[in-house]
């Protein structure tokens, strides 16, 4: 049996990729290219060029392969674009799970581990974050993730389709030999942002706010390894295999690291000086974001092995240096 995954070519979905070809799966990847890379794929897997919402090449997939179970990872994931182009990331969120799920239904596959977000949380009235807090999302790309997840619920109760919903907080570092990492055109993520400025691809980092009420005035934010990440997935993977019910599950580290504490541990890993220049607040930035991700602890018996946050950073400087202009750009 094989393990679609869509959008393998993007930086989540890549190291998953490799990660389930070195538990020995058969990996299919199909990813349409729009911001994921052919050189991130792994050799080992096969690769479709196409889109989620394109049925027929999904056919054409489970048709030629003997899918058992589906992650997914497409989606567009700028939350500032989201808010200026509403339609754009609903048709390609909403309606790639709403495509993804049809095939599904189609071929009879059951079983599909979905990168969800804390973005579904929107401003949380308490932290850390739990799974049954409110969501209330601030903005198109946290409702599109929010509707994909009630999507996956209802068309689970009419065809007996299983899903984990897994609700990651920050994604940070690279694979720990420094084959593979994370590389997006335009860098909206913090610690690439931050090693840019060691690469001398940018002058300084601007911290948004230093008057929060954190211990130093900047945000804090919940990270988790890549490669921990990677293995949440397995994990749940097997959960479904095994018979599990539909679950969601927060991924995060549980501690909470803030901005100029991210900029020290990167000082630290890379050796060099990092200057800050501090701007104004940008709007809808809470203060303090941390998961509590006790429920994966304990149903899926997950725990991040990499919490040390200049560990993480090393590992993300130890790509950036070895592929200073990214991936090559191959087709």
């Amino acid at each position: 049996m094989s393990v679609l995954v869509c959008g393998g070519a993007g930086y989540i979905g890549s190291h998953n990729v490799k990660a389930l070809i070195e538990q020995g799966e058969d990996v299919i990847v199909l990813d349409n290219l729009w911001t994921g890379h052919k050189a991130a794929v792994p050799e080992q897997a096969k690769f479709y060029k196409g889109d989620v919402r394109d049925g027929a090449i999904l056919d054409k997939i489970f048709t030629e392969h003997k899918i058992d179970a589906v992650l997914h990872f497409c989606a567009c994931s700028l939350v500032g674009e989201s808010v200026e182009k509403p339609l754009l990331y609903f048709n390609n969120n909403v309606g790639g799970m709403q495509s993804l799920l049809e095939a599904m239904t189609r071929n009879h596959v059951n079983k599909i581990v979905f990168s969800s977000s804390a973005a579904v949380y929107g401003e949380p009235k308490s932290v850390p974050i739990f799974e049954d807090d409110p969501t209330n999302p601030t903005n198109p790309y946290g409702e599109s993730k929010r509707i994909m997840e009630r999507i996956m619920h209802w068309v689970g109760l009419a065809h007996n389709i299983k899903y984990v919903s897994l609700r990651y907080f920050n994604v940070a570092g690279a694979r720990h030999d420094g084959s593979m990492g994370e590389d997006h055109r335009n860098e909206t993520h913090l610690v690439p942002i931050i090693l840019q400025v060691p690469l001398k691809k940018r002058s300084h980092v601007t911290v948004y706010g230093d008057d929060y009420k954190t211990k130093d005035g900047t945000c804090i934010r919940d990270y988790v390894y890549i490669e921990d990440l990677a293995a949440a997935h397995i994990l749940a993977l097997n959960y479904l295999r095994d018979g599990g019910e539909s679950e969601i599950f927060n991924l995060g580290s549980g501690d909470g690291y803030s901005v100029m504490e991210m900029i020290n541990a990167a000082r630290k890993a890379t050796g060099r000086d990092i200057p800050v220049e501090i701007g104004a607040r940008r709007a809808g930035d809470p203060a303090r974001l941390v998961a509590d991700s006790k429920k994966a602890r304990k149903i899926l018996g997950w725990s991040p092995k990499v919490t040390r946050m200049e560990d993480i950073i090393a590992t993300a400087w130890r790509w950036h240096l070895g592929h200073p202009n990214g991936y090559p750009d191959i087709e």
